[in-house]
């Protein structure tokens, strides 16, 4: 592995952190703004746009507290934590169930707040009893391997197929991003630690001046809607059981369980690609037990919130901290605090919400590249 920037801990200066803990927001914003709008068109909450701002911004608001909870006294890995897409499919079919067919959204997403912190209970419970580290005994690196490559290639979806809505702009993306982080980071610093931030901002200012030009007209994959910036509230703040009180079903509950097995699997693989990664130590039994726990404990301030998700590692911060051998655990921590306080600003959130999909796309290609390409050197 090249050499780190700044390792698990050690502690870049102010600016520097601020900026990198930037890069960070920026790297999960997509994915972090895409579960908000997929949940959106089940629940019935399109015809509402400030309702969905303030989603948006509660999903930032857990991020950002989660991360901080991780990061803190979890596995202590330099990992974010936000959504994830393991929990949609089990929404998608509470939210389908006969009984709330004619039911607002706030009811539909009571009812997934319910499954959302019966399942974090079990999480919990699994995570600090040790049981998945005790599971890990059967687990080697022949596994290990490409699991975390699974990771990446699955993830993948995510990326080609958005960024080729547009090639253009998506390709300009990648192209950003790899020429700042493999050809210019020798160059100047700036390049060695924001190529990804510097790779979208280079692809979304292009993007706004062909649509203040008129070559991107409304509708078009490369279009930089301005709209929702403009009916965005200025000030919010989330609280908990804001959308009323959870319901408890027990077939709900039953079904989100099969979501948070699958976000377990995939976080064992994020702790050993994070490690690698970030120069740290290969996680422990002891690690894992304690970063499974705390996701659970995430997954049930989520649930307690109401993001109509829970949270779980996110992979595509892993691909950051390759790209920029940037492995400082006080930088997630930095990102997680900005993620609280830019979550309260509407107006801030929904300037982000105009990052054309491809760009998202063309960003996500390089992140799951890396990390499948990690899991694949581990062999």
């Amino acid at each position: 592995m090249p050499e780190m920037i700044y390792g698990i801990d050690e502690r870049p200066p102010v600016r520097e952190a601020l900026a990198l803990g930037f890069q960070h927001y920026l790297t999960m914003f997509g994915s972090t703004v895409a579960i908000p709008l997929l949940l959106a068109e089940q629940l019935g909450m399109r015809g509402d746009p400030h309702a969905l701002a303030w989603l948006i911004g509660t999903m930032f608001f857990v991020s950002g507290i989660t991360t901080l909870l991780q990061t803190t006294w979890g596995n202590r890995l330099p990992l974010v934590q936000g959504g994830t897409f393991s929990f949609l499919a089990p929404a998608f079919a509470i939210i389908g169930m006969a009984s709330l067919a004619n039911s607002g959204w706030e009811v539909k997403l009571q009812h997934v707040q319910g499954a959302v912190i019966a399942g974090a209970v079990v999480e919990i419970v699994i995570g600090y009893t040790g049981l998945v580290g005790r599971l890990l005994r059967f687990v080697g690196p022949i596994t290990i391997a490409p699991t975390i490559a699974l990771i990446g290639l699955s993830l993948f979806k995510f990326g080609a197929p958005v960024a080729g809505t547009h090639w253009g702009i998506g390709g300009l993306t990648i192209a950003l991003i790899i020429i700042f982080s493999q050809y210019l980071r020798n160059t100047h610093r700036a390049f060695e630690l924001f190529p990804i931030m510097l790779g979208i901002l280079g692809a979304w200012g292009t993007a706004a001046v062909l649509t203040a030009t008129g070559v991107f007209a409304a509708g078009h994959p490369g279009y930089v809607d301005l709209t929702n910036v403009r009916d965005a509230v200025w000030f919010r703040v989330p609280y908990p059981f804001q959308w009323g009180l959870p319901v408890f079903g027990a077939a709900a509950i039953v079904g989100m369980l099969a979501g948070y097995l699958a976000s377990i699997v995939e976080s064992v693989g994020d702790y050993y690609a994070c490690a690698r990664l970030a120069g740290a130590p290969v996680p422990t039994a002891k690690t894992i037990n304690r970063g499974i726990g705390m996701e659970g404990v995430g997954c049930l301030v989520a649930g307690v919130f109401g993001t109509g998700n829970g949270t779980t590692s996110y992979s595509e911060n892993i691909g950051a901290i390759g790209l920029t051998r940037v492995g400082s655990r006080r930088v997630v921590q930095v990102g997680a605090v900005l993620m609280m306080l830019l979550a309260v600003f509407g107006k801030f959130g929904a300037l982000f919400t105009t990052i054309p999909q491809p760009i998202v796309g063309g960003m996500y290609c390089a992140m799951f590249g890396m990390i499948a390409s990690v899991g694949l050197s581990n062999l």
